[in-house]
């Protein structure tokens, strides 16, 4: 039984980094119980956002859709969203700023935390990397055929996890974010915002069910010698 304190993840942030983009768990397999998430999908082919049961996903031609149960992910993270706390900001701050800010309103930076923050942005700056195609290159040269964007005076969601220090490797320590604009036409990945009037809910996650793949490509994998802060950063933007 999952519990509604739990993070499921599939794979792992390092297996993304090596070039594992390939998985044989479908999304219809793991939504059920789950209302929210973000994660990617076969091949990089977009990213995912989901938030009150609804899912969707994002691609590199600035398209959003409804997430088709039957593709598969090589890395994802759900839960089941049950916010613990509101809280309104209504001035302008930087990511930095907003996030710096954020953290200190957490009880614990020492845990897992799903977040979204809704409401009026100045700016977003988004990205989706174009779908992969065999030989997988590691992920930080996937990046180099990212689509770039960026909204202006946008009212859409921000919804994605906060990561602790030790975490860093599985996930991306920090904030992991993802966009979708208020007419679920287009959003991504998102490297830096700065938020207007918006309001952020969030919840701690003390459970982690990290389920890692069992395919060869991950079996295979080198995951020992990567310069994690490094690649991340670049893979993050």
């Amino acid at each position: 039984m999952q519990h509604e304190d739990t993070l499921l993840q599939i794979s792992t942030m390092m297996a993304l980094l090596d070039g594992v983009f390939e998985s044989e768990t479908r999304y219809e397999s793991i939504l059920p119980g789950h209302d929210f998430g973000i994660g990617t999908f076969d091949h990089l082919d977009g990213e995912m956002i989901g938030f009150d049961g609804f899912f969707y996903q994002l691609r590199s031609d600035g398209s959003a859709r409804p997430l088709d149960p039957e593709t598969t992910t090589p890395f994802c993270s759900l839960t089941r969203f049950v916010p613990e706390q509101s809280l309104s900001v209504k001035q302008t701050m930087t990511k930095a700023d907003f996030e710096h800010w954020l953290s200190e309103q957490l009880s614990t930076v020492n845990s897992f935390y799903a977040v979204r923050i809704e409401g009026r942005f100045s700016e977003v700056k988004t990205r989706t990397v174009v779908r992969q195609e065999k030989p997988f290159r590691p992920i930080t040269e996937a990046v180099a055929t990212q689509s770039a964007r960026t909204f202006e005076q946008i009212d859409g969601t921000l919804a994605g996890y906060f990561t602790p220090r030790f975490g860093h490797g599985i996930a991306v320590a920090g904030y992991h974010l993802h966009f979708i604009d208020q007419e679920r036409s287009g959003g991504g990945h998102v490297f830096d915002y700065t938020v207007q009037d918006v309001t952020v809910t969030f919840e701690e996650k003390p459970r982690l069910d990290l389920r890692l793949p069992t395919t060869e490509a991950y079996r295979q994998a080198d995951l020992e010698s990567h310069d994690i802060e490094k690649e991340i950063q670049i893979a993050e933007g």
